[in-house]
């Protein structure tokens, strides 16, 4: 079972230090087949993940699927559909059996009355009459597994009405299942959480997102967040997806060294208790051949197969991320970025304890660092290969100036007090 740490930034699991490196795979109960989760899991289990993000009800930008799995009948949200749920139960045993935990998106925004996605598709949004009944299938479902509920996914909070939604869903979830975790997943480039919601989370989402104009998102969102809501652990829960086009119809798909750079810029600005990675063909799970939403919503360029995207190596450098800082002892690390001289935000520091800093340099350059390092040692880490090098410093007047990389990409710093 997933729990807060005693520090109220990381997270445990069965009382033990726990990052949660998730997956997202918002399609899974709708457009994948038995063989091809099996699959799934296997190689996610392999690269190091933990955790599978999943939107119980459809998806509202997945890709066309020749299955038939509805959760309600006769399209009438009054009347579940036991079979969709029980194949959905099946899915999620299947995961929790290779390891996985789960987290659960409850009522994914388009669903929910002035939503920005509500207003896309008016058509679906749920009676609120229909909302406990739902609900308490949700709980008699999936609780017994002990996920993370995710009473919102991808929301907004422009109006009481909306408000109203989440509040119902997350009180009877919340009284149904006090023993599991829940948090919301809030649309991008946002940090406004109601209070009365607010109230009922035990740790925060933010989602930096899709967006290529503004490219401090995932540590500026993350500072924030920490100063708006303190004492709860902190996750960026969607970064962006590796292949995906950008938003808002721009020219242009995330590249591998664009979702490591916003892994490692969300952990070590404060955002510790894990991350979330996203695959373009992955999230939607398409296929060759199927349709894709690309013109609603943000306006995403059309995906890769899933079988396609399931190789992308970005995946590889979040279990790197995971277990680097499992070796390192990340449930200790916090932001130390006063440290940090260089004019720039963009490198990020932070520390695990008083004998370890981590130093993210998404380009190279000399690092000036406010700090006596006299007596430590440092390497760095080429994080696109894996290698590893000494790399030199020099101390004057209480400063520290690290020389170059001799590598050609991002790199991650790590010194360390000698003898520790």
């Amino acid at each position: 079972m997933l729990q807060i740490a005693e520090n109220q930034r990381t997270l445990l699991k069965d009382g033990k230090p726990f990052f949660y490196l998730a997956d997202t795979c918002w399609s899974a109960f709708t457009n994948i087949t038995d063989e091809e989760w099996d699959y799934y899991l296997y190689k996610r289990k392999a690269q190091g993940f933990n955790t599978i993000q999943i939107n119980i009800l459809p998806q509202w930008d997945a890709s066309a699927t020749d299955l038939d799995y509805q959760p309600f009948l006769e399209k009438d949200p009054h009347k579940l559909n036991d079979a969709y749920f029980a194949h959905a139960k099946e899915l999620c045993v299947k995961a929790k059996q290779e390891g996985f935990e789960l987290a659960l998106v409850v009522l994914w925004c388009n669903y929910v009355p002035g939503t920005w996605a509500s207003k896309l598709f008016p058509d679906g949004i749920l009676p609120f009459d229909c909302l406990e009944n739902y609900v308490r299938k949700v709980h008699e479902v999936f609780t017994d597994l002990e996920p993370l509920y995710i009473i919102s996914g991808d929301t907004d909070f422009p109006e009481e009405e909306t408000v109203k939604y989440y509040l119902h869903v997350g009180r009877i979830l919340k009284e149904q299942a006090p023993q599991c975790l829940f948090t919301t997943h809030i649309k991008g480039r946002y940090s406004y959480i109601p209070e009365d919601l607010y109230g009922l989370l035990d740790l925060c989402f933010y989602q930096s997102g899709h967006n290529a104009k503004d490219l401090t998102m995932p540590y500026s969102l993350s500072e924030e967040m920490q100063k708006k809501y303190p004492g709860k652990p902190v996750i960026n829960s969607e970064p962006c997806y590796e292949e995906m086009g950008y938003s808002g119809n721009m020219y242009g798909r995330w590249s591998r060294r664009d979702v490591r750079r916003a892994a490692y810029v969300s952990v070590l600005s404060g955002a510790c208790a894990g991350i979330t990675y996203g695959a373009a063909g992955i999230y939607s799970w398409h296929k060759v051949k199927k349709g894709f939403a690309s013109l609603l919503g943000e306006g995403f360029d059309m995906p890769k197969s899933w079988e396609e995207a399931l190789a992308f190596p970005g995946a590889w450098d979040y279990g790197y991320l995971k277990m680097l800082l499992t070796e390192l002892g990340g449930e200790k690390l916090v932001p130390r970025q006063e440290l940090l001289l260089n004019p720039t935000t963009d490198i990020r520091v932070a520390g695990c304890g008083e004998d370890l800093l981590l130093i993210y340099v998404p380009c190279n350059t000399k690092v000036r660092l406010q700090a006596d390092l006299t007596g430590w040692e440092l390497r760095t880490i080429d994080l696109a290969e894996r290698f590893a090098a000494n790399v030199g410093f020099t101390v004057k007047e209480g400063e520290t100036v690290v020389e170059m990389h001799p590598f050609g990409q991002d790199a991650l710093i790590v010194a360390r007090r000698a003898g520790e």
